[in-house]
């Protein structure tokens, strides 16, 4: 048996590669003016809070990723920003849009209840009070056999192996943040009433794959603008690109909102953001995904999500290549193996 390597990507990153959960809260957070060291310290405090929580009911298997924006890197760490982190672009079609939101912080937070997730995003916000304020808070659940709303699977397709699940969503060894990760965020909201008018071939033909047995449709009868077929992103090789999906549903039937929360994890952005541009500005250009037709964008950002040593010793970090060495456990895979992992082609916000 080979020796596990402590520096490899895998064992230095936040938990990006955890496995399916049953419950997740995504929160954004601003930070105020004049408040960067002491929100600075209160995310050296995040790992403790994971631990002590997650402690009390293990087989839950509580997760949290913090991602953090160009805007507050700038403002809080005297580094070089990471070379993909900047902004969330906007995107303004002919027909859609997909705005830029603020947000200084992200936290990605899932478990197999409901209860250590919202246990952990209100110690996380108690620590920052004062300090940060929630931007945006969705709480997100797994919706049968892992559907969205709409009544499709979301991400079926996975890489093939866990080396390609790794090169896919993390920063490699030679990088100055191995395990690094880079996060995008799109809260979209589904005319429910709209797409359920619409009969089960026709909604197939929006997604490019039949709803109940989740398969793509054959080329000679998929449109070119469904789902399916505009988010095939390719490579400078001809292959197809991958991210690492946390998708998941929520809704609240008070509101009427109801939708799915795109979260897409890489170790390049570059690849989410040209699917996003497919989507909304077309491919040729004036074109756009069928199914933004029945699904808005509300929010967009972009955060890096640092290796996980970097929330508690930022400063070890100065001097690229000096990144620690030492190993973070990461949740085991589902007892299929599966990551959790969604390929762009494949894709069913």
């Amino acid at each position: 048996m080979t020796a596990a390597n402590p520096a490899a990507p895998e064992n230095l990153a936040q938990p990006v590669l955890s496995p399916p959960a049953k419950a997740a809260i995504f929160l954004t957070l601003t930070v105020r003016a004049g408040s960067e060291d002491a929100v600075r310290e209160a995310l050296s405090g995040v790992p403790g809070l994971i631990r002590s929580i997650a402690f009390r009911v293990p087989e839950n298997q509580l997760t949290c990723v913090t991602g953090i924006g160009a805007r507050l890197w700038d403002r809080m760490y005297d580094l070089p920003r990471p070379a993909g982190l900047h902004p969330f672009r906007p995107l303004a079609g002919d027909a859609h849009s997909a705005p830029s939101t603020p947000g200084d912080l992200f936290f990605h937070i899932r478990a197999q209840s409901t209860d250590m997730c919202f246990e952990l995003a209100r110690r996380i916000t108690l620590s920052m009070s004062g300090h940060a304020d929630v931007e945006d808070e969705v709480h997100a659940f797994r919706y049968w056999d892992d559907r969205n709303l709409l009544g499709f699977v979301d991400g079926s397709e996975n890489p093939d192996n866990p080396a390609e699940q790794i090169t896919t969503a993390l920063l490699g060894p030679g990088s100055a943040f191995p395990g690094g990760s880079y996060v995008i965020t799109q809260k979209y909201l589904h005319d429910l009433q709209a797409w359920e008018e619409l009969t089960v071939e026709q909604q197939q033909l929006v997604i490019g794959r039949s709803k109940l047995e989740n398969i793509e449709l054959d080329e000679d009868v998929q449109p070119a603008d469904s789902h399916v077929a505009v988010n095939i992103i390719e490579g400078e090789d001809g292959e197809e690109l991958s991210i690492v999906r946390g998708n998941m549903p929520f809704g609240t039937i008070g509101s009427g909102e109801f939708g799915t929360y795109f979260i897409g994890y890489a170790a390049d952005p570059a690849p989410i953001e040209t699917m996003l541009e497919h989507m909304f500005l077309g491919e040729p250009r004036g074109t756009h995904d069928r199914l933004l037709d029945f699904s808005e964008a509300r929010t967009g950002c972009l955060y890096f999500v640092p290796p996980a040593a970097f929330l508690t010793d930022p400063g070890s970090f100065a001097d690229p290549g000096t990144a620690p060495s030492g190993p973070v456990t990461q949740p085991a895979a589902s007892a299929d193996g599966s990551l959790r992992i969604g390929s762009l082609k494949r894709s069913t916000q």
